[in-house]
């Protein structure tokens, strides 16, 4: 069951004026008769199916249909279907949060699956806390936050960005010594790349080793700063690229590492925002061996992963459709939302809150996730070498799940606080301090 927003079905008139009659009746003798139960438990999604990011974000939009569908395949949740309310916020932050408004309190929906960049996840916060309703966010981010209703399926840093540095430095990666963190200028790239360059500095790279740079949303005109890459790696270090360039302008930036002939060996990009879906728009021959940082891929090889593949396909009658790794996030996510609204036999946001902690789910790379009372979740690291096919070799994975932290040891400023919404009731309590801050 599929609802879009500002669709509204029309009464007679007639029946409008029996209705008002029969109120005036029961009010007039005093009847009291129960509220009819909603036929169906509404599931919001907030997806950009527009604008620059509508190039990561429709997918997710699509799979959530597919989970929902599946789920209604298998008779509802607490007896009654589910129906999706899709809305577009465009790729416009602001509008995520008017969006999440109107799923909230115009359509009562129970939960919300979406958000894609951490400005977009940002704008909706106050929402979700004012009007206490859940947000699963599925994506990859600086972490650095710890809300009691925003139950986070995507990788902090230490489950992406810091292995995928410790690879570069090992002698499997190259052994890296110099380093362009190249991003998009907003919240996630900036507070990452501040957390890589103090753990880059820790580990003893210098301050000259490192550049620093940042580009606009859709930022298309590559070949000052590509040629600016291709000059800091010809110092006769080893250097990569760590990448945390979002949405279309991935495509552009591809396109001039290849006109200018940078090639994985020479300069190795490591991307954490760049998938199997951004890879199917290019020509990927000239990528062949450049990396990314996920923890899935389409390529990984076993009984879960085909299963959710083909039905994938069977879903969107795209037999060539990639997956890709927030899919599989939300796949997670989705799946302890309907165990938890088990458990809790209801849908109410307090109880499912206080359920979703120790739920477990397999994921589709092997192991089983499970949500950590500071509402991230254990997810196993994988390194990812580009294929001329668009996918990806697996070239390194963590030997185990790795926990996600909400809070960096590499920042002053959070080093001590600890999210923990089970025992401590709070988002970033301080271990030195003994104290519950304030905001989160």
């Amino acid at each position: 069951m599929y609802k879009t927003l500002h669709t509204a079905a029309r009464r007679p008139v007639a029946r409008k004026w029996l209705a008002a009659a029969a109120g005036l009746v029961m009010a007039a003798t005093g009847a009291m008769q129960p509220a009819k139960a909603a036929d169906t438990i509404k599931v919001g999604i907030l997806h950009s199916l527009s604008g620059t990011m509508a190039i990561s974000e429709t997918t997710l939009k699509d799979v959530m249909l597919m989970l929902i569908d599946e789920q209604n395949k298998k008779g509802g949740l607490l007896g009654k279907k589910l129906e999706a309310v899709v809305v577009d916020p465009a790729s416009n932050w602001p509008l995520f949060a008017e969006k999440a408004r109107e799923l909230i309190s115009k359509d009562k929906v129970s939960v919300v699956f979406g958000c894609w960049t951490s400005v977009s996840r940002k704008s909706v916060l106050p929402v979700f806390k004012e009007l206490n309703s859940i947000l699963f966010y599925p994506v990859q981010f600086e972490g650095e936050e710890g809300e009691r209703n925003v139950f986070y399926t995507g990788a902090a840093p230490n489950q992406q960005a810091i292995p995928a540095v410790d690879y570069l430095m090992s002698k499997d990666g190259g052994s890296v010594k110099r380093w362009v963190l190249e991003g998009t200028d907003y919240v996630y790239p900036r507070t990452t790349n501040k957390i890589l360059e103090a753990y880059l500095k820790s580990k003893g790279v210098k301050a000259e080793d490192i550049m620093i740079n940042y580009t606009p949303f859709g930022f298309s005109d590559w070949q000052t700063e590509v040629s600016k890459i291709k000059a800091f790696g010809s110092a006769g270090k080893k250097t990569a690229v760590v990448s945390t360039v979002n949405g279309d302008a991935n495509v552009p930036f591809y396109k001039e590492l290849g006109n200018q002939g940078i090639k994985a060996t020479d300069i190795p990009v490591m991307a954490f925002s760049v998938g199997e879906e951004e890879l199917a728009g290019l020509d990927t021959k000239p990528l062949v061996g450049h990396l990314a940082a996920w923890n899935y891929f389409e390529s990984v090889k076993n009984k879960d992963n085909t299963a959710f593949i083909n039905k994938w396909h069977e879903f969107t009658k795209k037999p060539k459709r990639t997956t890709n790794d927030p899919m599989e996030a939300h796949y997670i996510g989705f799946n302890m939302w309907v165990k938890a609204v088990e458990k809790a036999k209801s849908t109410d946001p307090d109880k499912v809150i206080a359920a979703l902690p120790g739920i477990k789910q397999a994921n589709l790379t092997g192991g089983i996730s499970e949500m950590l009372p500071n509402h991230y979740i254990t997810k196993p690291v994988l390194i990812g070498e580009v294929r001329a096919d668009g996918q990806f070799d697996v070239v390194w994975k963590t030997k185990g799940l790795v926990k996600g932290d909400a809070w960096s040891n590499y920042l002053p400023g959070s080093k001590d606080l600890v999210a923990d919404w089970v025992k401590l009731k709070c988002g970033n309590y301080n271990t030195v301090t003994k104290k519950c801050g304030s905001g989160s």
